[in-house]
């Protein structure tokens, strides 16, 4: 039987980076002459990316954005996270504690995240989790993206580990779209990034803690996926 493996979503599974992207994302809207974004408004734009954050502010404030000015906010936006890294970003409770049970029952373990591969790989190094992961894809890995489920086989891939004996864990329609599309089990946690609540997306299983996330738990799923 192939070793097992989990793939976690990095942005609001793993990490909360939530306060970094909002910085972030503020010193671009700045230099577009547009208000801040509050705390409770930011869980409206998080989740797809920094370009799709930037375009989502612009909309709510009703200010036009230019293709070239969207480009150079970007740049901004992404210029500011990078040099920042890892800032106040912090694993979420339980993380740790769970990737110690995986590794020590022999998972293999990944990452798949639509962020880019080189700053998924600086933040998961500058919060000393590096060690968990075989594999750490971002969206500029492949040619190809979450929800395209290639990303999510092909990290396996890369991992060492088999598709047919995965589990995806992630905080979004996109995640769980992927999975499914791949037809590997997902569970979602309840505390990322999305305005809806993932249990509306139907993933195989929602958490509200990485507490409840355990080998048994993962191989019963696995098993009855097969």
């Amino acid at each position: 039987m192939p070793r097992p493996i989990i793939v976690f979503d990095l942005d609001g599974t793993l990490v909360d980076t939530a306060p970094d992207l909002l910085d972030s994302l503020n010193h671009s809207l700045a230099a577009s002459d547009l208000a801040a974004v509050d705390e409770a408004g930011f869980r409206r734009f998080v989740g797809h990316g920094g370009r799709v954050m930037i375009e989502r502010a612009h909309a709510a404030q009703n200010k036009a954005l230019a293709a070239e000015e969207h480009d150079r906010l970007l740049k901004l936006f992404l210029d500011h996270y990078t040099l920042n890294i890892p800032g106040k970003s912090r694993p979420y409770p339980g993380v740790i504690a769970a990737l110690d049970r995986f590794q020590a029952a022999g998972y293999l373990m990944a990452v798949c995240t639509n962020k880019y591969e080189a700053n998924s790989a600086t933040l998961i190094g500058a919060l000393g989790m590096s060690n968990y992961f075989a594999a750490i894809c971002g969206q500029d890995t492949f040619a190809f993206r979450k929800p395209d489920p290639r990303h999510l086989t092909e990290t396996i891939r890369l991992a060492g580990g088999d598709p047919t004996s995965a589990l995806m864990i992630g905080d979004s329609q996109t995640d769980i779209d992927t999975a499914k599309a791949a037809g590997i089990p997902v569970v979602a946690v309840d505390f990322g990034y999305t305005d809806r609540h993932v249990r509306e997306f139907e993933p195989t299983l929602v958490i509200s803690h990485f507490d409840t996330l355990t080998p048994d738990l993962a191989e019963r799923l696995i098993a009855a996926a097969r």
